[in-house]
């Protein structure tokens, strides 16, 4: 049997309708500054808590609803005598539903992550209502607790037909306490932002379910998608999706990677995806022509792909991927008259990004049983300067713009990995090979041909002259890569008796 409620929102959506249907069943509402003015405007019969505290509210309204009279409203154990002696001795009237939602803390911070205004922040550290909404779903057998507006309908349905379960009752107390942790871990992760502790003692991280997958890597593992709560750049997580199948959790893997790697281009840029590595990458002076020759790096491994572009999807775009088997494509928009081409491709997954912003700061996690790895997500720029010439003969002004071109795609690449590149388009890529010469092969032999006169990027030093002597072989004419093997001389020796121009960038490139 519910009497009274308390409620005390930050978000009024929906609250005025809800409490006009707690009013109708006869139950008494307890509220708080703004709430309690908004019901009294909508002529909705509400008592001050300051009227069951009989203490004003302090402090710029910092001391509204903490006191004994309030709590022990909500916390007492309806099942024990003593309780209710204690309460009656005491004139407190129990409460029966909690309904809170928090001081806006995420939107205070979220325009502007690093460098929220401190004293607004502050101020949206909402103190009260996690208490109450902890007070409540400790004791959810005798008070229900509602933090979701849209709960407010099933609710309501449920307190007129007398059908609030047990279950219920625990599905909202386990809400509840998931919206205190979220909130908390937010002002937490908020704070070592502020104390700047790269990586504190304590990992509590918070993230927000987007929707549940059909499968995970396959049909036999369930899956679902989570998205980070304070998101500072553009990302697959952040997305619309314009048309298509649901995303699977292969395609949000391969979309994450193919998007991630356009990302680091100033020119129009296109990657061509498959199981997260590229098969082929480009830069052009337009979208349509970057994309056409991503895709002729390798057209065979390209079958099923996913393609992400740094600029606009226009209209020759998206003709040139019409005929063509493509899982989804991700970019900043789609214009008109490139969503009526593809529009004919119904499961063709489309998905604008928004303008491609990209964070300074970011980290990458990766899950181990019983653990997380924790790492800075940032490798370095390079530059003509900062490359350190090793060989003989000096790389050329285009070779050494080709050596960057493949080196940024390097850093996309599952190691070990070999990246061909002529001008500002991958001609060969070996990924994920246990050996350095296998990858130089592997890249090698699919370039079918085209290595002849390009450069290649190594994501590590090579700890033996083979993969050199491969390149050689091939036609390579400049390498870029970190260095520092114990046979670096050996290496170098070799590039200098085939006239191979070689740098060094001193950063290794492992992604595993």
């Amino acid at each position: 049997m519910f009497k009274r409620a308390l409620i005390s929102v930050s978000n009024k959506d929906g609250i005025v309708g809800f409490a006009k249907q707690l009013n109708k069943l006869g139950i008494k509402i307890i509220s708080t500054g703004n709430t309690a003015r908004l019901l009294k405007q909508n002529k909705i019969n509400v008592t001050l808590a300051s009227e069951i505290t009989k203490f004003p509210e302090m402090l710029d309204g910092r001391l509204k609803s903490i006191h004994p009279n309030i709590f022990a409203g909500i916390l007492a154990d309806r099942k024990s005598k003593k309780h209710m002696d204690e309460l009656k001795k005491l004139k407190i009237n129990p409460i029966d539903l909690v309904v809170i939602n928090f001081y806006p803390f995420e939107d205070a911070i979220k325009m502007n992550y690093k460098e929220a205004h401190q004293k607004i922040a502050m101020e949206n550290i909402d103190i009260g209502g996690p208490s109450l909404v902890r007070a409540a779903a400790k004791n959810h057998e005798n008070v229900l607790v509602v933090v979701d507006k849209n709960d407010y309908n099933s609710v309501i349905e449920k307190i007129k037909g007398r059908k609030i379960t047990g279950d219920d009752r625990k599905n909202l107390a386990a809400k509840a306490f998931s919206c205190t942790a979220r909130y908390d871990s937010i002002i937490n992760s908020y704070f070592n932002a502020l104390a700047k502790n790269q990586f504190p003692e304590i990992l509590n991280l918070t993230f927000k379910k987007i929707q549940n997958l059909r499968y995970g890597e396959n049909p036999h593992q369930s899956a679902s998608f989570y998205q980070d709560d304070i998101i500072s750049e553009s990302c697959v997580s952040t997305s619309r999706q314009l048309q298509g199948k649901g995303l699977s959790f292969n395609n949000i893997l391969d979309v994450n990677a193919a998007f991630e790697m356009v990302k680091d281009f100033e020119r129009p840029s296109a990657a061509v995806v498959k199981h997260t590595n590229p098969s082929g990458v480009a830069s052009a002076s337009a979208i349509e022509e970057a994309y056409r020759k991503a895709h002729e790096t390798d057209p065979k491994s390209a079958f099923g792909c996913v393609v992400a572009l740094n600029r606009n999807c226009n209209v020759r775009t998206a003709r040139l991927m019409k005929p063509l088997f493509i899982e989804a494509v991700i970019c900043p928009k789609f214009d008109k008259d490139a969503l009526k081409v593809l529009n004919e491709k119904k499961n063709l997954r489309l998905l604008e990004s928004g303008a491609i912003k990209k964070s300074q700061v970011e980290y990458d996690l990766k899950k181990v049983c019983g653990g997380i790895l924790m790492q800075t997500d940032y490798y370095p720029e390079i530059s003509r300067k900062g490359l350190k010439v090793v060989s003989k003969r000096k790389p050329t002004k285009e070779e050494i713009n080709s050596l960057i071109f493949a080196w940024k795609v390097n850093k996309h690449v599952k190691s070990n990995s070999i990246v061909l590149a002529k001008g500002d388009v991958t001609v060969g890529i070996g990924a994920g090979q246990m050996s350095r010469v296998d990858a130089v092969k592997l890249a090698i032999m699919k370039s079918e041909g085209k290595s002849q006169g390009s450069v290649m990027s190594s994501d590590a030093f090579f700890p033996f002259r083979d993969g050199v002597d491969e390149a050689a072989e091939a036609g390579i004419t400049a390498i870029i890569q970190p260095g520092g093997s114990i046979r670096d001389k050996e290496v170098i020796a070799v590039a200098n008796e085939r006239n191979i121009a070689m740098v060094f960038t001193g950063i290794r490139l492992f992604r595993h």
